[in-house]
């Protein structure tokens, strides 16, 4: 239905759209997803006819180029956009904002029959009528505002940011609308600042990086696109599988000493990793024997070496008593943790010696 074929707009020398192509079909829910100054809103003005750029390409609806028509000419061919801010008539009344959305021709024959679709979809402004507009929340007046566009009988409705300033309640509510509003047989061309929230209603989207459309697919596979998820969705990027192939693996359901002991060392063994990749090895000063192992004598020892050593450590058979009865289970699990303990005290000894040979290394640099 509307389709958009290589559109360029130039402000003076900045070209804010360079060759941007794209289609929505009826009953289409179609995201345009892009950073601030990306061109999202430039290219929904281009089509709305109101764009003070210079616009070359193609633009069609039902075949019908429109590019270059004047507003009103582009809205009897059935396109309506709603702005970014609303654009409500604040010292009007909601009746009256809403019969100004009837004037175009194409409408004034639907008039009764758009007038009770918006009052089916946004319930709450049969209550407001008589309301004046600027009187309203937020989330009431974008009410407003797309049942005026809805009001001209619209093939395509275009939305720029209609939940900027809402609450993520009133957000729910306006998205659940527009999934109603798609039902109608209506498209939509959506930019959306939440692109979860547009992802989730969507069936394609389009993304716009430097005023280039970089890619385009259905809503679902966007969603699951890693790039997609760093850069639009908040969504931190799944740790280097290196690393994850580093570390021991312990079955999810283990119960024994030594599969809890492995499970603990390698959290030990990666946050000493960390700590000290970039600090050479430092000898430590080795205390007097005694009858226990000491943290220090642990610092050498591979994540390998410790883990046996915890697997023997509690799979040592349990010393008998005078009476020849083995001794309890909670001794049993004293020894275990005494071994873990050791570890983590080796390992907060790494991290601070590491912390200290680079402070020295940078004195030095520094020439102090």
């Amino acid at each position: 239905m509307l389709e958009v074929r290589n559109l360029s707009v130039n402000y003076g020398q900045h070209q804010a759209l360079a060759q941007v192509s794209l289609t929505v079909a009826p009953g289409e829910i179609v995201a345009i997803l892009g950073a601030n100054g990306a061109g999202k809103s430039t290219l929904l003005r281009a089509i709305a006819g109101i764009c003070s750029g210079r616009s070359s390409g193609n633009v069609t609806m039902a075949l019908a180029p429109i590019l270059g028509l004047s507003p009103d000419r582009i809205v009897e061919q059935g396109i309506a956009l709603v702005p970014e801010g609303r654009g409500i008539f604040g010292d009007l009344t909601v009746r009256e904002n809403l019969m100004l959305g009837a004037y175009a021709n194409r409408a004034r024959d639907q008039e009764r029959v758009n007038f009770d679709r918006v009052i089916g979809l946004f319930p709450k402004l049969a209550e407001r009528l008589s309301q004046t507009a600027r009187t309203m929340s937020g989330g009431e007046q974008q009410m407003v505002a797309i049942g005026r566009a809805m009001m001209s009988n619209p093939r395509v409705l275009m939305l720029d940011e209609p939940s900027l300033g809402l609450s993520p309640l009133l957000c729910k509510d306006l998205f659940r609308s527009l999934s109603q509003v798609q039902k109608t047989g209506i498209g939509i061309l959506l930019v959306e600042q939440n692109a979860k929230q547009s992802l989730a209603i969507a069936d394609r989207g389009y993304l716009l990086e430097n005023a280039h459309i970089m890619h385009q697919d259905s809503a679902a596979n966007l969603a699951c696109d890693p790039m997609v998820q760093k850069a639009y969705l908040g969504v931190a990027a799944p740790a280097p599988a290196a690393l994850s192939s580093t570390l021991p693996s312990v079955p999810a359901t283990a119960t024994d000493a030594a599969a809890i002991a492995a499970a603990a060392l390698a959290g030990f063994a990666a946050t000493s990793r960390q700590s000290t990749a970039d600090v050479p090895p430092v000898p430590l000063a080795r205390p007097a024997p005694s009858s226990a192992p000491s943290a220090d004598a642990l610092i050498g020892m591979s994540v390998a070496d410790l883990v046996a050593r915890a697997a023997r450590q509690s799979a040592r058979p349990a010393t008998k008593t005078a009476t020849t009865q083995p001794v309890s289970v909670a001794s049993h699990d004293d020894r275990l943790r005494a071994v873990l303990n050791e570890i983590e005290n080796a390992a907060a000894q790494a991290r601070s010696q590491g912390q200290t040979r680079r402070a020295e290394t940078t004195s030095i640099r520094k020439g102090y």
